[in-house]
């Protein structure tokens, strides 16, 4: 009898570390899936190619550990195949939805999607900052949610801006700064010329010669911190060509983006409101 009793707790371990590790596994795997459908409707719907480049903090793997996403070289390989592989004869949607990431890796799609010979659209529903507006300024359209954000491009060097790395070797004086500083100077100055003629390239068909250098200057040279929010006004002000159709199917794709750490509660929930009922008064 305390055979199958230990047989039985055995198996009962096991069941339950399948369960554990297999789950969330599962669960991912059902919303690739859903999300694949989303994606073939959005692109039967608009007549385009649709690649995603979304990066949110999801719990996948075992126990729900959270991933941390930004665009990297993995990311510029994956979007670079994906453009190379879209007919020339049709347009593509580019849903973007990131913090930023490598410049090397945002420069490669960037050139990619402005080589491409048909209409390019990028569609972001929350914020491209950093990176992903350098993307963005490759489009020959952006579609921004009414209150979705771009952000500046200015280069960080480690954990530095590096337009401030230069205000502050300006400031104290290049004789008073050592060595290791002066080429952080020195890089800082090359990162922010190479980042603006990026920009420039990007935009001078466009926008012209000098309004694409007016931008590239204003989105480079560290005006704002690096971590501001360009709005949709913003961005129109600054002459990109901005508009605010954000397809339903975006939105609806987006839902299933959208895991919770689990370690933690809800920080906001949402109620919708109920159908207004008309009652009877006697």
């Amino acid at each position: 009898m305390d055979g199958l009793s230990g047989f039985f707790s055995a198996l009962l371990f096991w069941l339950l570390f399948l369960y554990l590790f297999l789950a969330p596994q599962l669960q991912h795997r059902a919303l690739q899936v859903a999300r694949e459908r989303i994606l073939e409707r959005l692109a039967d719907t608009r007549g385009s190619t649709v690649i995603t480049l979304i990066h949110r903090q999801e719990s996948v793997g075992f126990l729900g550990i959270p991933l941390y996403r930004y665009i990297s070289i993995e990311d510029s390989e994956e979007v670079l195949r994906a453009i190379r592989a879209a007919p020339k004869d049709k347009p593509i949607d580019l849903i973007i939805h990131t913090p930023g990431g490598l410049v090397l890796a945002a420069s490669q799609i960037a050139m990619a999607l402005k080589q491409h010979p048909e209409e390019t659209r990028v569609i972001i529903p929350h914020y491209a900052m950093s990176g992903g507006t350098l993307i963005a300024l490759a489009a020959d359209k952006i579609i921004m949610d009414p209150n979705a954000v771009l952000g500046p491009v200015d280069p960080q060097i480690g954990e530095f801006p590096a337009p401030s790395i230069l205000r502050a070797v300006e400031m104290k004086g290049k004789e008073k700064v050592d060595d290791k500083t002066l080429i952080l100077y020195d890089v800082s100055l090359k990162a922010i010329n190479q980042v603006k003629s990026l920009v420039y390239e990007l935009l001078k068909d466009k926008l012209g010669d000098e309004k694409a250098k007016e931008v590239a200057e204003i989105l480079t040279s560290g005006k704002w911190t690096h971590d501001y929010p360009i709005t949709v006004e913003e961005a129109r002000s600054l002459g990109l060509p901005v508009s605010t159709d954000v397809p339903p199917e975006v939105y609806e794709l987006m839902e299933l983006y959208k895991q919770p750490v689990r370690y933690r509660p809800e920080s906001v929930e949402f109620v919708p409101p109920r159908a207004t009922r008309t009652r009877e008064t006697r």
